[in-house]
């Protein structure tokens, strides 16, 4: 059931919505008429039909509607008319997408101009706008272009060049300086010596608990 109240609910809010967006066209506009004097096809040219819409024709009991075919509207010919309305203010459902086709019935009033084409779009939204063509992609580098020059080798100094390697020079390893003192044995350091003074003590006092103890 809660199914069946959705299905419902949503062909009705459909409905209502249709009903809604659906336009009156009421033939001529607002300061003309289905008559001989309005100009009846800029007033066509000036409007978009759409399924949904309304087309109504108010006339006076001198002019009918004639839905036609399209060889019958151009050659303004109403002998064998597709539908035939003469109520004076007639309200033809557009239903379809299409061109249909209306004359007035009235002698001659069809070359005078009462005569109009009616193009029904599927839809009343306007086409959306085509999306401008992506921009091209960037142009990769010639492969003709020489490529970035890379920077040169540092150069390490020759070992001819340098100080350390000279002949006779005070900083070669080989060579012997002349100014640097002969190595002698250092003196005792004072953690000798007071290691001596104590291995004196105790010797000392060893001798003397010997001689005590004889």
């Amino acid at each position: 059931m809660a199914v069946l109240r959705t299905l419902v609910c949503l062909t009705a809010i459909g409905m209502f919505m249709e009903l809604a967006m659906a336009a009156n066209h009421t033939v001529g506009g607002a300061s003309g008429g289905w008559d001989t004097s309005t100009d009846l096809q800029s007033w066509v040219a000036s409007q978009t039909f759409a399924v949904g819409d309304n087309l109504i024709f108010q006339y006076t009991p001198n002019h009918d509607v004639l839905e036609v075919t399209k060889a019958d509207h151009d050659s303004c010919q109403t002998s064998s008319p597709l539908q035939t309305y003469t109520d004076g203010n007639t309200v033809i459902p557009l239903t379809s997408p299409g061109k249909r086709y209306f004359i007035c019935g009235t002698l001659g009033h069809c070359s005078q101009g009462m005569q109009i084409e009616i193009d029904t779009l599927a839809t009343s939204t306007p086409p959306s706008a085509s999306p401008s063509p992506s921009s091209p992609p960037s142009a990769s580098p010639s492969p003709s272009s020489p490529p970035s020059a890379s920077p040169a080798p540092e150069t390490s100094p020759s070992p001819a060049n340098t100080p350390e390697s000279a002949p006779g020079s005070p900083l070669s390893p080989d060579a012997p300086s002349a100014e640097s003192p002969t190595l002698a044995s250092p003196p005792p350091s004072s953690a000798n010596k007071s290691s001596f003074r104590t291995c004196l003590t105790l010797g000392f006092g060893l001798v003397l608990m010997v001689l005590l103890a004889l």
